[in-house]
Order: C-alpha cells, then sequence, then structure tokens
C-alpha cells in the first residue's frame, strides 16, 4: 500500500441497519483500514472511485435501490483498477441459497459475499485479503503513471532537441516513425512512411552503406551511429544524423530502437569552414605581411619613445641633483664660512696675543660645525642611513616628557593640548630622533599659525587591516599612531604632493632648509612606520606618525652619558685606533692619551689586523665602518673577536650603511657612535664600553 495515497485506506461502509457500521468500522480498524460511513445510498456511491481501498455494504441496504450508477462507475475503471467490494449476507453469495446475489455480482464485478453470522476473525481475514488486492492495483497504477511521466518528458526532450524518434522490427522489416522522424526526411506527420520509403529517401551515394551499417548492428549488437545524405520529395539534399541501439524483446524478437536529427545546418557550416580553410595560408601570409608592417612602426614609435623618455629622465635627474647640490653648496657654504672665519680670526688673535676674544671665536665654530652636522643627519635621515638606537619606547611618556619645551618653543599664543591614549602600545624607535621628530612638527605648525591657534598632540593604538596597510605601504598589523594638529594655513594638494621633497620649502629665502620634513619622513620609515599628511588650505593639518607595535617589555630609560668627567683609565688600558682618515685618527689619539690611555693606531683594516695578532695588549678596538682595502670595519671587528673573544669594540661611522639600527643587531660588547662627535662623547662611549661588566 505504499504506492498508494494517504486516503487509499478509506473504506466506504454503508450498513444503515442496527449496530452492523459500529460492528464493521471496529473491524475494519482492526483490518488496518479506515471505515467512511456512509448515512445514505446516494453518499455511499458518491464515495466509491479510483482511491477507495474497497467497500463494504450490506445485502439488505441494497435491495430496493437502483444499481446502474454503480454498475455503469465500475465498468469505466481503468485497467489497473478492480474496486473490491465484501456483501454482508444472511443466504450466502450462491444463486440457489440467494437468487439476489447475481444482481450485486453482475454491478459490482469484484465482489466477495460473507454469510451472517461470522466470526470476527473472518471479517477481518477477508478484509485484509481486500486490503492487499488493492494495495496491489495502487501499486500498478504507480508504476503505469511513473511510465506515462517517463514517456512525456522523453517526448518533451526529444522535441526540444528536435530528435526524431523511430523503431525497426528487423525481422519484419516494419518501422514505426514519429512526425518529427517524418520531417527529417522532408515528410509530413500524416504521411505513411514505411521502412522502403526510407532507404528511398537516402541519397544513392550513401544508401550501400548505410545498409550494411543496420545490417552490422543487427548481427553483433553494436550501436548504430551514422550521417548520411537524405533526398526530400521536392528533390532537395539535406543531412540526417541516425543513432540507434538494438533491442532485443521478451519473446526473443529483435528491434532496432533509436533517434534521427537534421544536420543540414551544421554540415553547411563544415562545408563553408572547409573552403575557408583552402584559402587560410593566403589570407595568413597577407595578414602576417600587415601585421609586420604595423610591428614595424610600432617598433619605431616604441624606439622613439624610449628615446624620449630617457631625455625626460636624465633631464629629471639632473634637475634633482642640481636641487640637491645647490641646496647643499648654499647651505655649506654658509656654515664653512663661518668655521673658516672663526678659525682665521682665532690665528690673528693667537699671533697678536689678544687671548681674551678666543673662547667666541671657538664657539662661533663650535656652533657653525654642529649646525653642519645637524644637516648631515638630516641628509643621512632622509636617504634611511641614519644609524638608529631604537628601544622600546612610550610615546606617551615622551610627549609628557616634552610638554614644557614644546610649549616654550611654540610661544604663548598657542594652545598646546595633549591627549594619550589609554593602554597605549610601546614601540621600538630611536627616542632622541622622535623627540627631534616631534618638536620639528610642533615648530612647523607654530610657523603656520603666525596669529596664534590650537597645537593639538594626541596618541592612539591602531589595527591596520591588509586593505588599508596597503594604502599605507605598510604591513598589516598593530600601530602606534602620533597625530600632530593644528589650526594653521593649512597646504594645498600639490603642497602636500612634495612636502617630503628634501630642500623642498614654502618658508621664505633663509627661513628654512627644507630638510625638516623630510628627516621626519626617513626617520620613520627607516624605523618601520609611515607618515601621512590630512590637510586643507585655510583649514589646518595634521600629521601622523605611524610607528609599528612592539611586543617585548619597556626598558628603563637609559642614562646619559658625559654628565660628568670620565674616570681615569686603569693602568695600561691601551685602545686600538683603525681609521683612513688621518686627521680623525690623530685627533681621537690625542683624546685617548689625554685621557690616559694608551693608543695604538692603524690606516686600514689589514695594518690593524697585524697589530691584533700580535701579542700587544689591546683592552678595546675603535674603527671606523667603512675602510680601504677590500676589509671594512664590521670584518676587522669579526676577525678580531676569533683572535680576543673579550674584546670591546666601538665603530665610528658617518654613513652606517654596514652596521645594523642601532644596538639590536650587534653583539655584547658593541657600541656604534655615529660622526660628527664630541671628544666627551667619545671619551663616555670608551667608558661604557671598558666598564661594563
Amino acid at each position: 500500500m505504499g504506492n498508494a495515497p494517504a486516503h487509499a485506506l478509506t473504506v466506504p461502509l454503508y450498513t444503515p441497519y442496527g449496530r452492523d457500521a459500529t460492528i464493521a468500522a471496529a473491524l475494519l480498524r482492526e483490518a488496518g483500514a479506515t471505515a467512511a460511513v456512509c448515512g445514505d445510498f446516494a453518499s455511499f456511491e458518491a464515495a466509491i472511485g479510483d482511491d477507495a481501498c474497497f467497500a463494504v455494504v450490506t445485502e439488505e441496504a441494497l435491495r430496493h435501490v437502483d444499481l446502474a450508477g454503480i454498475s455503469a462507475r465500475m465498468a469505466r475503471q481503468p485497467a489497473w483498477s478492480d474496486l473490491p467490494f465484501i456483501v454482508l449476507t444472511h443466504s450466502g453469495g450462491g444463486p440457489e441459497q440467494n437468487p439476489g446475489a447475481a444482481r450485486l455480482s453482475a454491478a459490482f464485478g469484484n465482489a466477495t459475499f460473507l454469510e451472517r453470522p461470522f466470526h470476527p476473525s473472518t471479517f477481518v481475514s477477508v478484509a485484509r485479503a481486500a486490503l492487499k488486492a488493492r494495495g496491489r492495483q495502487f501499486e500498478a497504477r504507480a508504476r503505469i503513471e511513473a511510465l506515462d511521466e517517463g514517456e512525456r518528458r522523453l517526448s518533451i526532450a526529444l522535441l526540444a532537441g528536435r530528435l526524431g524518434s523511430w523503431e525497426l522490427d528487423l525481422e519484419h522489416g516494419v518501422l514505426t516513425a514519429s512526425a518529427t522522424c517524418k520531417a527529417v526526411f522532408g515528410r509530413a506527420a500524416e504521411d505513411e512512411f514505411t521502412y522502403a520509403d526510407l532507404l528511398a529517401g537516402i541519397h544513392p551515394g550513401d544508401r550501400d552503406r548505410t545498409q550494411a551499417a543496420v545490417r552490422e548492428s543487427a548481427a553483433t549488437g553494436a550501436d548504430y551511429a551514422i550521417e548520411y545524405r537524405t533526398l526530400w520529395p521536392d528533390g532537395s539534399v539535406h543531412w540526417a544524423e541516425i543513432r540507434a541501439r538494438v533491442v532485443t524483446g521478451r519473446s526473443g524478437g529483435r528491434r532496432m530502437v533509436g533517434v534521427s536529427s537534421d544536420i543540414t545546418a551544421r554540415k553547411k557550416a563544415e562545408d563553408d569552414l572547409r573552403r575557408l580553410n583552402e584559402t587560410l595560408e593566403e589570407r595568413v601570409a597577407a595578414r602576417t605581411a600587415e601585421l609586420l608592417r604595423a610591428h614595424e612602426t610600432v617598433l619605431a614609435e616604441v624606439e622613439q619613445r624610449k628615446r624620449t623618455e630617457e631625455q625626460l629622465r636624465q633631464a629629471q635627474k639632473m634637475e634633482a641633483v642640481g636641487q640637491l647640490t645647490g641646496g647643499l653648496a648654499h647651505d655649506f657654504n654658509n656654515l664653512l664660512a663661518g668655521i673658516i672665519g672663526s678659525l682665521e680670526l682665532l690665528q690673528i688673535r693667537v699671533a697678536q696675543g689678544r687671548t681674551a676674544e678666543l673662547e667666541r671665536y671657538v664657539a662661533s665654530a663650535q656652533e657653525a660645525a654642529s649646525r653642519a652636522a645637524a644637516l648631515t643627519h638630516r641628509l643621512l635621515a632622509f636617504s634611511r642611513r641614519q644609524t638608529l638606537e631604537a628601544r622600546p619606547t612610550d610615546v606617551n611618556a615622551l610627549v609628557m616628557g616634552m610638554q614644557d619645551l614644546i610649549n616654550r618653543t611654540v610661544g604663548p599664543a598657542i594652545a598646546v593640548t595633549s591627549s594619550g591614549a589609554d593602554d597605549l602600545w610601546p614601540t621600538l624607535v630611536d627616542p632622541n630622533q622622535l623627540e627631534n621628530a616631534l618638536l620639528n612638527l610642533c615648530i612647523n605648525a607654530r610657523d603656520a599659525m603666525p596669529g596664534g591657534g590650537a597645537l593639538t598632540i594626541a596618541t592612539e593604538n591602531r589595527l591596520l587591516g591588509a586593505e588599508e596597510a596597503a594604502g599605507l605601504d605598510l604591513e598589516a598589523g598593530p600601530y602606534v599612531a602620533l597625530h600632530v594638529s593644528d589650526t594653521g594655513t593649512g597646504m594645498e594638494p600639490e603642497v602636500i604632493a612634495r612636502a617630503f621633497d628634501p630642500f623642498f620649502t614654502t618658508k621664505p629665502l633663509g627661513q628654512g632648509t627644507g630638510l625638516g620634513l623630510s628627516m621626519i619622513y626617513g626617520f620613520v620609515r627607516q624605523s618601520g612606520g609611515q607618515v601621512r599628511i590630512r590637510s586643507e588650505a585655510g583649514r589646518g593639518a595634521t600629521m601622523t606618525l605611524y610607528l609599528p607595535r612592539h611586543t617585548g617589555p619597556l626598558e628603563g630609560p637609559a642614562a646619559e652619558g658625559g654628565a660628568g668627567d670620565p674616570l681615569r683609565p686603569a693602568e695600561g688600558e691601551t685602545v686600538l685606533v683603525v681609521d683612513d682618515e688621518a686627521t680623525i685618527r690623530l685627533l681621537i689619539v690625542e683624546v685617548l692619551e689625554d685621557l690616559g690611555y694608551a693608543a695604538l693606531q692603524a690606516g686600514d683594516g689589514a695594518a690593524g689586523l697585524k697589530l691584533l695578532r700580535s701579542g700587544r695588549r689591546i683592552d678595546l678596538l675603535v674603527t671606523d665602518v667603512g675602510l680601504p682595502g677590500g676589509m671594512n670595519g664590521r670584518q676587522l671587528a669579526d676577525a678580531a673577536r676569533t683572535l680576543r673573544p673579550e674584546l670591546r669594540i666601538l665603530f665610528i661611522t658617518g654613513y652606517a650603511e654596514s652596521a645594523a639600527i642601532g644596538d639590536r643587531h650587534l653583539e655584547e660588547g658593541m657600541q656604534v657612535l655615529t660622526k660628527p662627535f664630541t671628544m666627551r662623547d667619545l671619551a663616555s662611549r670608551l667608558e661604557a664600553l671598558l666598564r661594563r661588566p
């Protein structure tokens, strides 16, 4: 009963007398069916249909009713249906005992007579038998409906694919073809179309191989697949594609079942393509010649463009070099004039014996030299080649420590506000360089607010996603952002675009070198960060420094060297000085001797290595990074550590290409001192290295 509808287990029940309906309904439930009790004959007749399981009725309820309607309905049942009737009678079902049974059998067809009184189990058994029989009928109906649906879908598919179906009885040569199949051979749907007609419709040039293919498939059982030309009744030639398979029936008869389609359009396209290919070589040659001419023209244009671009690049390069060298020459000439003039006056006053004024000239020369050193540091910062002493830094603490200095620098007309983020991440930077950068930004903000205004310094933690980080030319991840905002004149877009160019300045001549922002840019980029400007003309500006987060612990503030006089060296402590610049080497040696150290000197790495291999006492090596002769200062230090593992080493350099940033990449007992430096700085570094435990 699995294929029957849910209501198919319903049994129309017409037992209008006594308790028959109640008893019969209970017994039907036991048999697994549900009674649909009918109060009159009309409702009973209406309940009898294809979805009824079977029907139960008492004989006496039908004695005086017209059974013509039920009889006609039973006669119209579909092929799968034969509705069972269970008739409850007092006289049995035979004609001898019950003459009225013949009338009921003729009307119902499939009737079972159950004589009363009966045992309940007998009724249940008869009901279950009827239920089972009706279930097989429902299963047959489901299979028939499935076959009908499959045939309907196949018909739709064949129509959609313009495929004609056909079937050939191989033993008797009888052909059955659909309307679409007939159309493939130019025949109308109503035309008679026999196997002889099909053979006559095949082009004479293809007929023999077609029949041979049919014979081979019939003999071997192989699939039949062929393309051939067809002759339509109007004399036109077309193409057909035929595919089929040999099928053996239950009785042993064999049929060829297949489909046909009109492929005239495809064959025409293939023929056009074949003719096109015949002229392909000629057309390819012509097209190749045309492309060759175009290629030569493009090559000439490309070559001309390359020459033009090279000339443009050269002009831009010369302009940049001219701007750089012009700016350097201007600034250094001013500084050298101060140094040379002070030294000449110092020499004249010494010759005149006027020593009272010497201190003033010395101070002037030192001030000019310090300004020159600052200029070189800015150049190195922009080129990202300065030596940075990076340390874990609390930016909030750094800003708070500079508050008084910033207030004094910008003056009382500008209100300074600081806003530090709670739980700000540490960052790994050179704190001195960050202080210089912050002070420089505050000075720029002050200059942009000549009539006074507001300066805001703020910090925040920023977690940059991939898209935002790509826009900043940074790796995605956590960063500390330092914002410096003002309410000044702001910047035009073209000024923002050039703000980080060296020597670019909007200040009047003589009031700015144009290296401030370029120095900040170089320092921040060298520290792994980025600088961005947000500004509009007349609406102020915000400079933001993005610095990568440091996940290690913060260190305590480093002790500042040179706060007091250096300690005297231990007895016999010896320093080896290696520098190719004789003047610098001479000054360092003299300072060492003044401090009480024994000094050895060498002009290149090879000479220094020779002294290191000797048995002489050497407590510390001071070496320039960029040495001539094939051995630089770092290589000399590595060789020295091989010979003397405990040797302390101080690198001095004006160009830190070979040195790592700060002390992070240096071994224990190694430090870097950037040129130019004061002799006091040198003495402090020597003492720190030699006294380090």
